[in-house]
């Protein structure tokens, strides 16, 4: 009975490091997918180690029947990993969050008034800014923002801390097609302009140089209307978040 206990544990390791062997591609893929978009001040290997301890607990606690594959289970756990590690060692001031919790805000009240989407001089005017500096916001708020969008329709404590994984909430909503259909709604409402650089960024992967060569604006101009575009997202969904 004894061999047969330490026969399962073995075979239960080598599984394990096979798993993750397997895997690391998508630790590195996703850490060079983050580090397109932080401070030259953080290291890709502190992401890619973060990572990797999030792939190891991804694989020793994923189970069959969650709805969807390991893989897409993974991802979460691994950029969830990499995010908790940035926000511990935050490098950005608490004023560049409060400015992006103040355009959501705006967005949302914009919204809801004009029944649309407000324009940048209309956000500007909500928060009491001139163009310039409601611009300045957007940049700032770009170099903070270290999320991908599938996690908009989440708030920033929903990887669980708990040890049932099985409770992760991030990984029961982003499993439902209910929240699918709520993000591709929200991006179908998006001006034109902000749809083409959603779709250049994340379907065809290009980086924000590339992108800026393509609709012949300069980088940091994409870089704004990144920002404004989750600015946008995240106020949409939010009803969908109560929901």
């Amino acid at each position: 009975m004894l061999n047969g206990a330490r026969a399962y544990r073995a075979y239960s390791r080598n599984d394990l490091d096979t798993r993750v062997e397997q895997y690391a591609p998508l630790v590195k893929r996703i850490a060079l997918h983050l580090k397109a978009r932080l401070p030259a001040s953080v290291e890709l290997d502190d992401l890619i180690q973060s990572g990797m301890l999030g792939l190891m607990d991804a694989v020793s606690h994923f189970e069959d029947g969650h709805g969807a594959s390991f893989e897409t289970y993974a991802t979460i756990r691994i950029r969830g990993a990499m995010i908790d590690e940035m926000r511990q060692s935050d490098w950005a001031p608490r004023s560049v969050h409060q400015g992006t919790r103040q355009i959501a805000d705006a967005v949302t009240r914009l919204s809801g008034r004009l029944g649309r989407q407000p324009t940048d001089t209309e956000i500007a005017a909500e928060l009491g800014v001139s163009n310039e500096k409601y611009r300045q916001m957007l940049l700032d708020s770009s170099t903070s923002q270290i999320i991908g969008i599938d996690d908009l329709g989440v708030t920033e404590d929903v990887i669980s801390d708990s040890q049932d994984h099985r409770q992760d909430k991030l990984f029961e909503l982003l499993a439902t097609s209910e929240f699918k259909k709520a993000l591709a709604k929200a991006i179908s409402s998006l001006p034109v302009r902000e749809q083409q650089v959603l779709s250049l960024y994340y379907d065809e992967e290009l980086n924000l140089k590339e992108i800026g060569k393509v609709l012949d604006l300069s980088e940091s101009r994409i870089c704004q209307i990144m920002s404004q575009s989750m600015a946008r997202l995240r106020s949409a969904l939010r009803d969908w978040r109560k929901s």
